[in-house]
């Protein structure tokens, strides 16, 4: 165990969690890259307690802001009252160092969802039941159009639209009006509060139902931006486990059609076309972008999701389903001509 570095043990004093002049240890937790996470002992049970970081630690340059803190706990709350399972506990917001405190969930009851697929389990309760819970939120926020005042849009362009957007204009310089063009088609249509970062990085299968967790991107957005997000890694996974491409193929499927079951805030067929552009360009950006997954990375993987996000830039489809039809028809190349993944 190591001793907590001092903002977040006054962070931890303040909120009432520990003596003040305490001796604070505890573990830091890796598996992230915005945030400084430890898990500590606190007035006699386990927490996490995390900070946002000022310079994300991803191989390129990215800095975002650090009052993220905020939007973050502004989700948490508002997803604790729609959903209240399917969230951890905030124990403590702690301004003054911009730290979370929450209830630990113990890896052996909650496992991540990214390991699951990365396995090849693609459980179809677990993906119509994150589905599902997505859709709640979205529909359950689309009346509370006051929550826009929560969130600050100038956060959410720092930590998402200028890293997964803006940035593929450096490497395709082509595409730099159709990437400012899909930026403010995702600001037209801010009318939900939206996670950010609805990865399976993010989510916990518990025994209850899904817990989401890592919110600090969180805004009042584009629905159709979390709807993609997800889906997206649910292509990528596919490369990562070649052999369970059928299994996510069905995954993706079945967690689009859980989904657009709660939607009753607009046109479905409005959303799934705005889900499918940004779809395309979120495929690029985790290969180009500020941000690229960890696993893809043989030139031949990569090549094959560059040449399928791209003719779907240049040849726009009217919904994610056209998407996965377009990514699974040329799947099985991989497959033949590496065999199964080493990831």
């Amino acid at each position: 165990m190591t001793e907590l570095p001092t903002p977040l043990r006054e962070a931890l004093e303040r909120s009432g969690l520990v003596e003040a002049g305490a001796r604070v240890t505890g573990e830091p937790l890796t598996g992230g890259v915005s945030s400084d996470i430890w898990l500590v002992e606190a007035d006699g049970r386990q927490v996490c307690i995390k900070r946002a970081l000022e310079r994300l630690n991803v191989k390129k340059v990215w800095h975002a802001p650090t009052a993220r803190h905020a939007s973050e706990a502004a989700w948490f709350r508002e997803s604790g009252t729609i959903a209240p399972g399917n969230v951890p506990k905030i124990l403590a917001h702690d301004r003054p160092s911009g730290s979370l405190v929450m209830e630990y969930l113990p890896p052996e009851a909650y496992p991540v969802w990214k390991s699951q697929l990365r396995d090849g389990i693609v459980d179809k309760t677990t993906v119509e039941e994150i589905a599902g819970l997505l859709g709640r939120i979205h529909a359950a926020t689309a009346r509370r159009p006051h929550l826009a005042e929560d969130f600050d849009s100038d956060l959410f362009y720092h930590l998402r639209l200028e890293p997964y957007f803006a940035a593929l204009a450096e490497p395709y310089p082509e595409l730099a009006s159709v990437l400012q063009d899909t930026i403010e088609q995702v600001r037209r249509n801010s009318r939900v509060m939206v996670h950010g970062d609805f990865s399976p990085k993010n989510i916990l299968v518990g025994p209850d139902g899904p817990v989401v967790l890592d919110a600090e991107c969180a805004t009042w957005g584009d629905p159709a931006f979390d709807l993609a997000f997800c889906l997206n890694h649910l292509l990528l996974k596919s490369i990562w486990n070649r052999p369970a491409a059928a299994r996510f193929e069905a995954g993706f499927g079945q967690f689009l059609t859980r989904y657009l079951k709660t939607v009753d805030w607009e046109s479905a067929a409005d959303l799934e076309l705005r889900s499918a552009r940004l779809l395309s360009f979120m495929m690029l950006a985790r290969i180009d972008g500020k941000s690229p997954v960890e696993y893809i990375n043989s030139e031949q993987e990569k090549v094959f999701v560059r040449t399928i996000a791209l003719d779907l830039i240049r040849d726009p489809v009217g919904s994610p389903r056209d998407v996965a039809d377009a990514w699974f028809a040329k799947h099985a190349q991989i497959l033949d001509e590496k065999g199964p993944s080493d990831g």
